[in-house]
């Protein structure tokens, strides 16, 4: 996109784009799109055809937005009233065909946001107050209720289902065609109808870099704090958090997750279920 850089935008004659709009340089806007008065869209990001933005809106420089998506409309929520929320969209983020984001609502934060270098794919909606982090991929026809947040670098599988104001941990995995209605710890991989918690995102940890090492002290840690048919609940459940933080207390990621499951959620702890365990991380 280098070479777009400093130039003119271009926009398709067949497209309404309001003058109050704040347009970049190098931005591309193809045939058959929208842009409301409040939208800004940064240096090169580029509308390839009948793209709706609205709202408070602002897509990131190098944004992409692929045909028939809308972004920044109204949020499906009863109580909304057109407040002037937003919706917030990181560089280079791309968003293909189909896919609905929605902007935030005054009773929640307001702000509808999606980090940087994001894969949003086909028919996918993120719905009002939801936050996704650095480099989140979101596979076809997955839904999230409002209020969700998701770490840097989750990938949730299509036609996944996350219930509203769950939170999804960094570099968590969320399998195809799961519904998740809790939380879900960071580096933790959930299969299931409805989502259960069968081992760490091992994929992730071994292309991330991630020293066989530490690898063998997070399965430690995992299996102190899950052991087979133990419920993440309870005293029982609380000295085991203590151990494993006094135990691993030096190892970032382990200290990552404990803080994760210690913070305050709506929706509590995806469970692990007896005889489900994956160990299969290859160190």
């Amino acid at each position: 996109m280098d070479e777009r850089r400093g130039k003119a935008p271009e926009i398709h004659p067949s497209s309404i784009v309001s003058s109050r709009a704040r347009i970049g340089d190098g931005v591309r806007i193809g045939p058959w799109c929208s842009i409301g008065p409040d939208v800004e869209i940064r240096d090169n990001a580029e509308l390839i055809s009948h793209v709706v933005v609205d709202g408070r809106t602002t897509l990131g420089e190098g944004v992409v937005c692929y045909p028939f998506t809308s972004v920044g409309m109204a949020p499906q929520d009863l109580k909304y009233r057109g407040e002037p929320t937003s919706c917030m969209i990181g560089a280079r983020t791309i968003i293909r065909e189909n896919v609905t984001i929605h902007r935030g609502t005054a009773t929640g934060t307001g702000v509808t946001r999606i980090g940087p270098d994001c894969l949003i794919m086909a028919n996918s909606h993120v719905a009002h107050d939801c936050t996704l982090g650095r480099g989140v991929i979101i596979v076809n026809n997955v839904v999230m209720g409002g209020h969700v947040v998701i770490g840097d670098d989750a990938r949730i599988m299509g036609a996944a289902a996350l219930h509203q104001f769950v939170r999804i941990g960094h570099a968590a995995l969320v399998g195809g065609v799961c519904g998740v209605e809790a939380d879900v710890i960071p580096y933790g991989s959930v299969l299931g109808n409805r989502a259960r918690l069968v081992g760490l995102h091992w994929i992730w940890l071994r292309r991330n870099g991630v020293q066989p090492d530490e690898v063998r002290r997070m399965r430690q840690a995992f299996r102190a704090l899950y052991p087979k048919a133990a419920h993440a609940t309870g005293a029982v459940f609380q000295d085991r958090l203590e151990h494993v933080r006094q135990t691993y207390a030096d190892d970032a990621r382990v200290v990552e997750i404990l803080d994760f499951i210690a913070a305050p959620s709506h929706r509590g702890l995806v469970r692990v279920q007896g005889g489900d365990m994956i160990e299969s991380d290859g160190a």
